[in-house]
């Protein structure tokens, strides 16, 4: 039973000392990679490429900036109600939300348009309602239409890029 009191030191005094312990030896061995909720993963991604670069200008970084874009995505994801109207060749998705959710989908539909125009060659264009926004996409209508919003919104791998040019402090849409 003497022993019992050394165990539980251990055993109290070792998580926190492994909860904090990471080294990128543990991502090849089998370890855990996964950094957490999406948006803090992707902060953490783009924050270790900040670090890596001996070229980052720590002076215009906007850790910040990219944070409220990963909320303007959540939010978007979440918060967003659509309305699909029937086109011959498409459809017209119409999105609202909440006052902060149409917040973001007037940040985010917009600017995704061009991206998602240039990935698939179809016609898209963005509409401003009074209470949202329009997204009309013509193209291919079967895969518009079994893509719906959240899939046509999903296109691209411009995404990663994007982030890191908002963290270091670019302007990417404009």
């Amino acid at each position: 039973m003497r022993l019992a009191p050394l165990l539980l030191a251990i055993v109290m005094a070792t998580p926190v000392a492994a909860q904090h312990a990471h080294s990128s030896a543990g991502h090849t061995k089998g370890g855990p990679q996964e950094t957490g909720q999406s948006a803090f993963a992707a902060l953490a991604e783009i924050v270790a490429i900040l670090q890596a670069d001996p070229e980052t200008d720590w002076e215009r970084v906007d850790i910040a900036g990219l944070r409220r874009h990963l909320v303007d995505m959540d939010l978007l994801t979440t918060d967003a109600g659509v309305t699909r109207i029937l086109r011959p060749e498409g459809a017209r998705f119409e999105i609202r939300g909440t006052p902060r959710g149409l917040e973001a989908i007037r940040a985010m539909v917009p600017a995704h348009a061009p991206f998602l125009a240039a990935e698939t060659g179809w016609d898209v264009e963005t509409e401003d309602l009074d209470d949202g926004v329009a997204l009309i996409v013509d193209g291919n209508a079967a895969q518009i239409l079994g893509l719906g919003f959240f899939g046509l919104m999903a296109i691209g791998a411009h995404h990663q890029e994007h982030h890191l040019m908002l963290a270091r402090g670019a302007a990417p849409h404009r």
